[in-house]
């Protein structure tokens, strides 16, 4: 909305404190502080390490927990005979299918554990190094 009113009235004062300010200027400040070299702080760092050690584990969770839920639905699909025609080897594979979805499903978790223990060990050092700097400032 502010930026409407700037780009229609070109300039406008606005009362803030009993003090008038040019939004003009406001405008232009931010668009210096846009391009202008920003500093990385240590807290930015230290979400940017934090994010790297668990994005393997998470894009491993939902590719493997997708994938065998598609599994587990086909299965389950066969078996109800929404799929494929009304025979008895289609209930029987669509068992055995759903059977392997629910062991993929199950996994999961606890394999997702592990790459994300595996991850956090692997910047464990990083992370409070950059903590208790953080902290100690």
């Amino acid at each position: 909305m502010l930026f409407y009113y700037i780009t229609k009235y070109k300039i406008i004062k606005v009362s803030k404190g009993g003090k008038n300010m040019n939004t003009d200027k406001i405008y232009a400040e931010s668009i210096v502080n846009e391009y202008s070299a920003k500093k990385t702080s240590k807290v930015v760092a230290l979400k940017k390490l934090d994010a790297k050690a668990k994005l393997p584990a998470t894009i491993f969770g939902f590719s493997f927990g997708i994938i065998f839920t598609l599994i587990l639905g086909l299965g389950m699909c066969l078996a109800m005979n929404v799929i494929g025609q009304d025979q008895t080897i289609n209930m029987i594979s669509g068992i055995i299918i759903g059977i392997v979805g629910i062991i993929g499903v199950s996994i999961n978790y606890p394999i997702y554990k592990k790459i994300l223990q595996n991850g956090k060990n692997k910047y464990s050092y990083d992370i409070i190094t950059l903590a208790k700097e953080i902290v100690n400032e």
